[in-house]
């Protein structure tokens, strides 16, 4: 195993251990935009979109950050946009605050996973340490700051337990990239691909429970 694999192999062991229906993709409602009642599969189906795009474009800014090349800035810019588009997707129903301070959490769980892959490209033992435990303690943020929000259909451990599994489907991608192994590299990725969708649905489901008159 080579000191790049070695490293990302401890970052994961830090960590506990269907599409939709092809229908054209509705944009979700704005902060205070919630006059009309909102369909429930065109919901769910927005909500789908943003976390697929959050999990797309991390493995591109992965595939060209472990390459070196010169599309990594413009591949982390679109990946931090939708960091963006997330924390604003939740403005409508818990306001602009709430949605501002998802984006700052969303923003560090990517800027985070930067500097652990720049970390072990460079076998850099304690960066990697740094980073993982950086990563964890923002997932865990990020966890109860939605259960907070939603606590009777988001429970906290619940939440937190699926944050950690995305970090852990995520480092399994980079460490495989990292090593050239690319069916591991793809299985990864398929393997977070359809996590993140379930993420989505739970995450979709809880809205329209608490806010069940804002949908037909």
């Amino acid at each position: 195993m080579s000191a790049v694999s070695a490293l990302l192999a401890f970052a994961l062991a830090a960590f506990p251990s269907s599409f939709p229906p092809s229908r054209a993709i509705q944009p979700l409602p704005a902060a205070g935009e919630l006059a009309a009642p909102i369909d429930r599969a065109a919901f769910q189906d927005a909500m789908r979109k943003l976390w697929e795009d959050h999990v797309t474009w991390t493995r591109l800014y992965i595939v060209s950050a472990v390459a070196g090349l010169p599309d990594t800035p413009a591949a982390a810019q679109r990946l931090l946009q939708n960091q963006a588009d997330i924390g604003t997707a939740i403005k409508a129903f818990y306001g602009e605050a709430a949605g501002n301070a998802l984006t700052s959490l969303l923003r560090a769980h990517i800027l985070i996973a930067a500097d652990l892959v720049t970390a072990a490209k460079a076998a850099n033992s304690a960066g990697v340490q740094s980073a993982a435990a950086r990563w964890d303690a923002n997932a865990v943020e990020i966890a109860d700051f939605l259960s907070g929000a939603n606590p009777a259909n988001w429970p906290r451990e619940t939440l937190r337990a699926e944050m950690r599994h995305h970090l852990e489907l995520t480092l399994r991608e980079a460490q495989a990239r990292l090593k050239g192994d690319w069916a591991a590299d793809i299985a990864a990725y398929d393997e977070v691909h359809q996590h993140i969708l379930g993420l989505a649905d739970v995450l979709t489901a809880g809205i329209i429970k608490q806010f069940p008159r804002q949908f037909n």
